[in-house]
């Protein structure tokens, strides 16, 4: 669990170059200062951690490139003490990202190799969400609703309404929409039946799955 100095420049020039991407939030930029990225990943992938790229992390998925996690948060507007849903827990590198923005974050994951390892590890660098659960992303959490934002973490074919639905009025979800390629779009709640849409370009993520592993 090793987070050296050599591996803090690292992180402090990842972050200027996201800046220099355009990422302007100093409190989105910040909390990437702080997340030991090269802990979240494989080790045979260390020596590349700060590469603004996405790896593998096993069971087909990928650990996300920074510029995109930093992107998402950004749009999710994140303020303390917000309770954020996050759909897609992967290696856990949005979800500390989030916890640095002192979020309560509620995270699922429908891999269980990968919820399993991520509820191990977690803790263990800092990193403790409200509620980590192993499931269909679709669904969300509405024993846990309403959440002032919602994140997804992988290409969603369509717009769950359920999650939708999850949302406190004001309340933001940011998800990438399509099949090959996704749109990241953002959905404000304005009304009980309301939702402002907003599209800001194209990305490529695994796609998010219907069915959990057992």
């Amino acid at each position: 669990m090793n987070d050296s100095n050599r591996h803090k420049g690292l992180r402090n020039q990842l972050v200027e170059t996201i800046r220099k991407k355009g990422i302007k939030d100093k409190m989105v930029l910040n909390a990437l200062s702080k997340v030991p990225r090269h802990l979240f990943m494989d080790s045979g992938f260390i020596d590349f951690a700060y590469q603004d790229k996405p790896f593998p992390i096993g069971a087909d998925q990928t650990i996300s490139q920074p510029y995109t996690v930093a992107f998402q948060t950004e749009l999710l507007e994140v303020e303390s003490g917000d309770k954020i849903l996050e759909i897609g827990t992967g290696s856990g590198y949005q979800t500390a990202v989030l916890i640095e923005l002192k979020a309560e974050v509620y995270s699922i994951e429908r891999q269980k190799e990968l919820y399993t390892k991520a509820k191990k590890f977690l803790p263990k660098v800092g990193y403790v969400p409200k509620k980590l659960v192993h499931g269909d992303g679709y669904a969300g959490l509405p024993e846990h609703a309403p959440f002032d934002g919602i994140i997804v973490t992988a290409g969603a074919p369509y717009v769950p309404k359920a999650l939708l639905g999850q949302l406190k009025i004001g309340g933001k979800m940011v998800i990438p929409v399509g099949d090959n390629v996704q749109v990241m779009t953002v959905f404000t709640r304005t009304g009980e039946q309301k939702f402002e849409k907003l599209e800001y370009g194209d990305f490529r993520f695994v796609p998010m799955l219907k069915e959990k592993n057992s």
